[in-house]
């Protein structure tokens, strides 16, 4: 099951008590204080890590407590720190502290505190609490039988929303049924379920593409995009946010009668729909540093299905409102293999102008 959002609590271990005692010993004549310090509690800890991809397990497990420290005890012995708690996290997770809203609906409201975007990177979710002192650190020239001492300090505790968004070079988008899934099976070693019905793909897929053994990305289906999917219809709302950590977009077009559509308004679409989102979602949540508008990326449009073109009109039509806007166009079948090294040699070309390396492509972008 793929779960990328998901609430959680966490509780960092409250520190141990501090503890009253006296030395009193047959041979020893003076005593005094000898109450040790409690222990400090566990901390909370999350970690990235890059063999995780889904936040299922947080779904079902939503509350995590460290371990409380031990209470002192006499003869000036201190008490056992709590362990420390590590939950692992996919690579891409971004998390935000959910906060009462000051305003009169007394919804929630949202803060971004990490973007856990590296492997094995660690970020202190709740801080453990400090350990009380026994009464011998109250001990004093003038207080030689102190019967002070501190209870230890709570730990902190949050209620935080994890955020997936893939990690990933290429991003395909494009109505349902259009072939991405093909497309990435063809590519890549994933498996993609494939299907002749809409919404075949209900999770993102990610897949390593490889051109040569210096050559690779990785690569992402999103499930079928549609009007109004940045607003919640379809899919839509739920998985363009992983888009937006993608260099590349390929803007995948069916350009067979088989539809119903017209490739060209099967453009302009789902190009409005990237727009609408980024406009839409920054009232939800703040952007990332790394992250762009969907419809400022640089893209790839491809007309895929072109085995089975049966009007050769709506493919010329769309070549030719592409090339008013300047955009070339890719023409593939991923069931035959026409066109996608074409296609690849494109995309790598595209990444490399995106890292501002000239050198990325020696051969640059091939024309369609």
């Amino acid at each position: 099951m793929f779960v990328d959002s998901v609430d959680i609590q966490v509780e960092a271990g409250s520190g141990g008590n501090g503890c009253v005692s006296f030395r009193r010993e047959k041979f020893v004549p003076r005593g005094g204080p000898d109450g040790g310090d409690g222990g400090r509690g566990g901390s909370i800890f999350l970690r990235a890590s890059n063999d995780l991809n889904t936040l299922v397990n947080f779904k079902y497990h939503p509350i995590h407590r460290a371990q409380r420290g031990s209470h002192g005890e006499g003869s000036n012995r201190a008490g056992k720190s709590g362990k420390d708690l590590y939950l692992d996290v996919p690579t891409g997770t971004i998390v935000f502290e959910k906060q009462e809203s000051e305003l009169l609906d007394g919804e929630n409201t949202l803060q971004q505190l990490i973007d856990l975007s590296e492997d094995g990177q660690v970020w202190q979710a709740a801080a453990g609490g400090h350990g009380g002192r026994g009464n011998q650190r109250f001990s004093s020239s003038t207080n030689r039988a102190p019967r002070r001492f501190e209870k230890g300090h709570c730990g902190e505790a949050f209620t935080l929303r994890l955020q997936l968004k893939l990690l990933a070079d290429v991003g395909l988008v494009g109505y349902p049924n259009v072939g991405k899934s093909t497309l990435i099976s063809r590519l890549s070693a994933a498996r993609p379920k494939i299907a002749s019905y809409p919404f075949t793909t209900l999770t993102p897929h990610l897949g390593v593409v490889r051109l040569d053994e210096e050559r690779d990305f990785v690569i992402a289906d999103v499930p079928g995009l549609i009007q109004g999917a940045h607003e919640g219809q379809g899919l839509g709302h739920q998985f363009l946010s992983h888009l937006e950590r993608t260099k590349v977009l390929v803007h995948m077009i069916d350009v067979t009668s088989a539809t119903g559509r017209d490739p060209i308004d099967d453009f302009q679409t789902i190009q409005a729909e990237l727009s609408k989102f980024t406009t839409h979602n920054s009232s939800i949540q703040s952007k990332t540093d790394d992250t762009a508008a969907l419809a400022e990326k640089q893209q790839l449009v491809v007309a895929t299905k072109i085995d089975a073109v049966d009007e050769k009109q709506r493919l010329e039509q769309l070549r030719n409102a592409l090339k008013i806007q300047g955009l070339p166009l890719y023409e593939i079948s991923a069931v035959t293999g026409q066109g996608l090294s074409r296609l690849l040699e494109g995309i790598w070309a595209a990444l490399g102008h995106h890292d501002g390396s000239s050198s990325a492509d020696e051969k640059g972008p091939l024309t369609p």
